[in-house]
Formats: C-alpha cells, sequence, structure tokens
C-alpha cells in the first residue's frame, strides 16, 4: 500500500497494482529528460498542461522506478491499458499535485475530465 506522507500513489495497471513515487533520483532524471535546468523550471514544463503520450511514459517509467519497480523502459511502455490512458493520467496528476502542489493531494485522484487538460497545477498554485 502506498504511503502518501511518502509522496507515493497507486497504479493499477492490468492485474498488478505498482507504486509510483517521485524521489531525489526521479526528479534529477526527469530534469535530464526534459532537457530543463532545475525543479522550477520541470514545475513549469508540468504545469502548462501540454504532454505527449511520450511524455507521459517517460513520467510514468521515472515514477515506476522511483516507486521501486526496476523496469526496463521498454517494459513500461509494454503494460498494459486495459482501461485506457485516464487511469495513468489521473494517477500521475495526483503524482504531480503531491510533488509540486505544496500539500497531500485528494484521497482519490481527480479524473482525466475533472482535472481538465493540465496534468498539474501551475507553480505556486495548488488544486
Amino acid at each position: 500500500m502506498p504511503n502518501r506522507r511518502r509522496g507515493e500513489v497507486a497504479l493499477q495497471l492490468g492485474g498488478t497494482r505498482y507504486t509510483l513515487c517521485l524521489t531525489l533520483g526521479a526528479l534529477a532524471e526527469l530534469e535530464d529528460a526534459f532537457g530543463v535546468e532545475d525543479l522550477m523550471a520541470l514545475a513549469e514544463r508540468f504545469g502548462t498542461g501540454r504532454l505527449s503520450s511520450r511524455d507521459l511514459l517517460t513520467l510514468l517509467v521515472v515514477a515506476l522506478r522511483g516507486g521501486g519497480q526496476p523496469l526496463s523502459d521498454a517494459e513500461v511502455a509494454g503494460l498494459p491499458l486495459h482501461d485506457g490512458v485516464e487511469p495513468v493520467a489521473a494517477a500521475l496528476a495526483d503524482l504531480l499535485v503531491m510533488t509540486f502542489g505544496g500539500g497531500e493531494a485528494s484521497p482519490n485522484p481527480p479524473s482525466s475530465q475533472e482535472a481538465g487538460t493540465s496534468l498539474a497545477p501551475s507553480p505556486g498554485t495548488t488544486r
């Protein structure tokens, strides 16, 4: 069971429940992957709400590794999406809010419709 106080979020894919977490190492990996200089730039990047499927995949890979899953990029890309991309986007949005939003996210992560097109709040705001 994920520990929300440590910034962990659960995600069910196929028959497996995963823990997502953005550790300091995961954040450094994201800075490198997105070519940004610092955490503020990373928060601004996610705050735009304009993320491609490749961006979601990168974020998911890093968050799974941060949560303790030693999966390769190819293994994560091959995980089943039986319920579509919405649960993945909602879990990642929840994770980003917990990491960059300055507080604990809601116990029930918003659906992508409720969250609109943004996966994270703009820097300096909370959901």
